[in-house]
């Protein structure tokens, strides 16, 4: 009755071993696979996290060093921009991990709010209270009476390169984790558990318990186990070499740390550039 290890020889195996040697081979390969792909995983997750902490450590620095411009150069709206500081800081941080927002709406966002305070506070410091009308309308003409020059713009585009490249580089990685752990439980087949049961244990049925199958019978029969995510090979290697372009071009161009230490100058030329313009906003509001 044995579907496998069928020999004309006599055997000592029966069905119900046959039954527990395909059992073995199916945890044997699985354990086998998870230690492979363990090394890979770790380093990947390792990658991921050191970006992190990376990223999270100069996110803190650039809003650090924004909140204190405030506080040193423009002190009588410090107070009030604290909010669209933090706020432009949450919407970047959100971009990079992945979240369905634009840098563009980020930065844009945070100069439609700094308006108001700088025409109130520094181009026009007799006014004591705007209404929220008033507030409002300031806000939502920013585009239009472009304030802040080409700073605004200049500071999108700047940013937008850097954090492309971190925001793709992080799903890349977090991708990568995927697939492994995907094809990782990739089940055998039930041709597979056949032919390892037929390669590593049917000798033991005729008591050949230590000769080890050649190494081309053993690549053949895992290449037929593995067809099912061989397909994947070519699109693996494409992956490869997009994380080393991403990473070059972090390294060059699109360096993050040069982008978010910067956001701080960038505000400071916009609102200088508002200051120096005072007279003309003013007639234009």
């Amino acid at each position: 009755d044995l579907q496998i290890c069928q020999h004309r020889a006599p055997t000592c195996c029966t069905k119900k071993m046959e039954e527990s040697y395909q059992a073995a081979v199916r945890r044997e390969r699985t354990q086998s696979i998870q230690a492979l792909n363990f090394e890979l995983k770790y380093m990947i997750v390792g990658h991921i996290t050191a970006f992190q902490e990376a990223f999270e450590s100069l996110l803190r620095t650039a809003e650090n060093r924004t909140s204190s411009l405030f506080e040193t150069a423009y002190r009588p709206m410090a107070k009030e921009a604290a909010e669209p500081v933090k706020e432009l800081f949450t919407d970047i941080s959100l971009y990079i991990l992945g979240a369905e927002t634009t840098v563009e709406s980020a930065v844009l966002r945070f100069f439609d709010s700094l308006f108001p305070l700088v025409y109130s506070r520094l181009i026009n410091p007799g006014i004591t209270d705007l209404s929220e009308d008033y507030t409002e309308c300031l806000r939502l003409t920013r585009q239009d009476i472009n304030p802040f020059g080409h700073y605004s713009k200049s500071m999108v585009t700047e940013l937008s390169k850097s954090l492309w490249a971190s925001r793709m580089l992080s799903q890349a990685l977090s991708l990568g984790t995927e697939v492994i752990n995907t094809t990782e439980h990739a089940a055998l087949t039930k041709e597979c558990s056949r032919a390892l049961v037929k390669m590593q244990y049917c000798p033991h049925c005729q008591g050949l318990t230590l000769i080890r199958p050649c190494v081309g019978y053993c690549l053949n029969v895992m290449r037929g186990c593995l067809a099912s995510v061989s397909e994947l090979d070519m699109q693996w290697r494409e992956y490869i070499s997009t994380l080393e372009y991403l990473a070059n071009e972090m390294a060059a161009s699109h360096d993050l740390e040069i982008a978010l230490t910067g956001i701080w100058n960038s505000i400071n030329e916009a609102i200088l550039h508002a200051q120096l313009n005072g007279p003309q906003l003013s007639a234009t509001v």
